[in-house]
């Protein structure tokens, strides 16, 4: 009898795995602003709370490396294009016109499209609309109509139009019930949907949320704790309309960060103060988390270490749903969605960077404003444009040059093969012909 109902029980999984396989796959990519590994207890924080998604990690696979651009704009235009942005980047706020999105992508096959959350990719200069980016409906802040505000009494653009919220409204709600009920739709009429949650938090100003225990709380630690908790919450409030609409096991779920943690914070990691990087190209600017979860598609408990890349979640995100991949000249992605499913899959043996956030600028003075820089790094070793090598394992903040003359033979060949990444790389990035026709680079 104990055999016969472990057979139906195993027959029983079987079906449903099958059964989710049968089905077309929904992604929900959800992208955190400002904030590093080092905020999450997956990865083991004790400062900060994160239930919901400590949860997806421990049922998925959660990544150790994967690195962004250092700053906001830049890292949205990667993400989306897959491509590095030395190959498209213009301007901070902006995304290139006429260049694909995943999205696209995704609505060519058939698929609803949907982002709410943070744009930043659409201003008076130039930029990108939500809709010509490839998705059907948003629901946003920051673009040329909404103001400053995103938080409490928040101005977000819906489809074309100023949303009209009540007193007391709070952004990042009002965001995520638009997402719900976006997913809640899709699943009524049996739709495959791709939902982009570039979220809104956590995000300076620094203020109390919806679920701080003092709403007139002053210090930016203390809410960005709350923040942090808050942004977990929402994300968990989205598994729950997936699990309550029926379509959580055809779903896969992929979180990230766009960088490091704002450089006015201080947070205890590890026995460590690690102070936000944000802005720059240490480890603490580029490092952020990655969960990715889809219940009996991807194993539970992995943890996986390979170099990730912003340009790699195009390609995963496509191949997870079984579309035709991108045709491009110069995407630079590598898909892991073998690495999710518990393959070797084909892991970096490097990552190229490329970092010019502001090329308009008149001065060239702090973590924002600079000339370009490019560098590769593998899973220890960072080399720059400038020629400086740096051991991120012994040395994160990067304080001290390698010295290639008494160098051992290990650290030589890595050098090589980083300078031979760089190179594989444009000298420059190539909109920057386009920015000297405008006369505005290099600056006076």
């Amino acid at each position: 009898m104990k055999i016969f109902n472990l057979s139906l029980a195993v027959l029983g999984m079987l079906a449903s795995v099958a059964t989710a396989a049968d089905k077309t796959v929904n992604v929900l990519l959800i992208m955190a602003d400002d904030i590093g590994f080092e905020c999450f207890s997956s990865y083991g924080s004790k400062e900060y709370s994160t239930p919901r998604l400590d949860a997806l990690a421990a049922a998925g696979i959660r990544f150790e490396n994967c690195h962004s651009t250092p700053v906001c704009t830049p890292s949205r235009v990667n993400l989306l294009s897959g491509k590095s942005n030395v190959f498209n980047y213009e301007d901070f706020g902006i995304y290139p016109a006429g260049e694909p999105t995943f999205a696209h992508q995704f609505r060519q096959s058939g698929y609803a499209t949907a982002v709410a959350g943070k744009w930043q990719l659409l201003t008076a200069e130039g930029g990108t609309h939500p809709n010509e980016a490839g998705f059907d409906t948003y629901c946003l802040w920051n673009t040329p109509l909404t103001s400053r505000e995103r938080y409490w009494n928040p101005s977000l653009e819906k489809d074309g139009a100023l949303m009209g919220l009540p007193d007391d409204s709070y952004g990042p709600d009002a965001c995520t019930d638009f997402l719900a009920e976006f997913i809640t739709s899709c699943a009524e009429t049996d739709t495959p949907f791709l939902a982009y949650y570039p979220m809104i938090l956590v995000h300076d100003p620094f203020l109390p949320t919806p679920n701080s225990k003092d709403r007139g709380e002053t210090s930016d630690k203390k809410n960005f704790i709350d923040m942090v908790n808050t942004m977990d919450a929402l994300v968990g409030r989205l598994v729950d309309t997936l699990e309550a609409q029926g379509v959580r096991d055809n779903t896969l779920i992929i979180f990230t960060a766009d960088n490091g943690t704002n450089k006015n914070l201080v947070s205890e990691f590890n026995g460590q103060r690690i102070s936000g990087g944000k802005g720059y190209t240490r480890d603490h600017g580029t490092h952020v988390p990655l969960i990715a979860n889809w219940p009996g598609r991807i194993p539970a408990k992995q943890v996986n270490r390979d170099l990730i890349a912003f340009s790699d979640f195009f390609p995963t995100i496509v191949e997870a749903a079984g579309l035709p991949p991108k045709e491009s000249t110069d995407a630079d992605g590598v898909s892991f969605w073998p690495q999710c499913l518990s393959e070797c899959g084909n892991p970096r043996e490097w990552i190229y960077g490329y970092y010019f956030p502001h090329p308009y600028a008149k001065k060239f003075n702090d973590s924002n404003n600079h000339p370009e820089v490019r560098y590769a790094r593998d899973r220890r070793y960072k080399l720059y444009d400038n020629g400086d090598l740096y051991d991120t394992q012994v040395d994160v903040m990067e304080t001290a040059v390698i010295d290639l003359e008494v160098a051992a033979p290990t650290v030589k060949q890595a050098h090589r093969n980083l300078q031979a990444a760089i190179n594989a790389y444009p000298s420059k990035g190539t909109r920057i012909d386009y920015l000297k026709v405008r006369g505005v680079y290099p600056p006076k």
